[in-house]
């Protein structure tokens, strides 16, 4: 069926724009600002459908993942940094995701964190072991589909429709300019993240695209991401209909969990809970994935979730390796949300070097042949990159000046 055809787009969204650190940020922002920041939301979503786009088709038409592209664009050394970039931030990342799985599980169950953190490694691993990138997809891409529950706790709780429509428009009605920004620089680089892509590349060699393809790449982009961007708009819309009146900061996955209970009672708060757990659990498995296909694509090595672990032995040993970092890193007791808020800000400052040379292959007709970017494709890119550059030189300063959010 063609709507399964859709399920890279949608675990992609799921994984890449409602993430541990993207549910917080999303919430807390709503929590802080009302619905001020929606449009950076907008200014995101339409950012990672054009690059995104522009990947399915490098990959469709050239058969070249991003690290290919990178790797060759950009030279070995340049190449290295951003792989090195790419890396820490990938563990970061995965470090919270699994630790955000754990929380999930003790919430749902009400078993120790620390066991549980177990549970997600050991039970995350024989996912990635057994199941074939297709079932990888709809199992997570479908399951986070419960976080529309969030959707429906923002009707319930009827918010002030006009602010929420003047939330689209970029304005400033507060006097913590610096907090302001730093969300806003946050809530983009969420958004447009680098193992989003990494992924997404990656997944339409898997999935063997063709130029015939290019067609379900678009779908999968606008779909699937214009997806994670109303799950971002709903989110921020909870948080400030029901934690800015309170003045409740939701710090945590089970005081997020309470924007759903609330309107909805014990059901909406089921629903929450499996929606983030199946959320968190598909970006841990982006991001898992998304460092074994950089190592594996920079260094020449094979790799591919369609052949099997003794086919692609580095590609595999790589992701293993990834987990098991992963595990060390959460059990020091790290807090998963600060540290995803860490990996945020620190993955914007690597956009550009994720970014520019996406833009340069699909404008390369040595690549590209007949399929290079169009007028609009340019002009769109090109505004981006400078957007890219912009928020990450920003990124840090603001996130020192803030105390990493905190005002």
């Amino acid at each position: 069926m063609k709507i399964f055809q859709v399920a890279l787009g949608i675990l992609a969204a799921i994984g890449g724009f409602v993430d541990i650190g993207d549910l917080v940020f999303n919430s807390a922002a709503g929590a802080t600002f009302g619905y001020q920041l929606l449009w950076v939301v907008v200014i995101g979503v339409i950012g990672i459908i054009v690059y995104s786009e522009m990947c399915g088709r490098i990959a469709a038409i050239s058969k070249k993942a991003v690290f290919d592209v990178v790797r060759e664009r950009v030279g070995f050394k340049a190449g290295l940094v951003t792989l090195i970039a790419a890396q820490v931030v990938n563990l970061m990342t995965l470090a919270a995701e699994v630790g955000g799985v754990a929380i999930c599980l003790r919430l749902l169950s009400g078993l120790p964190y620390r066991w549980l953190i177990l549970v997600a490694v050991f039970g995350l691993g024989a996912v990635v072991w057994i199941t074939s990138f297709d079932w990888i997809e709809r199992i997570f891409g479908y399951g986070g589909l419960c976080m529309l529950v969030f959707a429906v706790a923002a009707i319930k709780l009827k918010p002030d429709w006009g602010a929420v429509a003047h939330g689209f428009v970029p304005h400033l009605e507060t006097k913590d300019t610096l907090l302001y920004f730093y969300f806003a620089v946050g809530l983009l680089g969420a958004a447009m993240t680098p193992y989003e892509v990494y992924f997404y590349s990656s997944g339409g060699i898997e999935e063997e695209w063709t130029e015939k393809d290019l067609g379900l790449n678009r779908a999968n982009a606008i779909i699937g991401y214009g997806l994670g961007g109303f799950l971002s708009f709903a989110l921020m819309i909870v948080g400030g209909a029901l934690f800015l009146p309170h003045g409740i900061g939701p710090e945590t996955l089970g005081s997020i969990s309470l924007g759903a209970q609330v309107p909805l009672g014990e059901i909406g708060l089921l629903l929450a809970l499996i929606g983030i757990l199946f959320a968190v659990g598909g970006a841990s498995i982006d991001t898992l994935f998304s460092g074994a296909y950089n190592f594996a694509q920079f260094f020449g090595w094979e790799w591919g979730r369609y052949r099997s672990p003794a086919g692609a032995p580095r590609f595999t040993l790589g992701w293993m390796v990834l987990l098991v970092l992963a595990l060390g890193i959460v059990m020091t007791g790290v807090d998963p949300v600060q540290l995803t808020e860490y990996a945020v800000i620190f993955s914007v400052v690597a956009l550009p070097l994720t970014y520019l040379p996406i833009l340069l292959v699909a404008n390369d007709r040595a690549y590209m042949g007949r399929y290079v970017n169009g007028r609009l494709a340019n002009v769109l890119g090109g505004i981006y990159l400078v957007v890219i550059l912009a928020v990450s030189l920003s990124a840090i300063p603001l996130m020192l000046l803030t105390n990493v959010g905190q005002g």
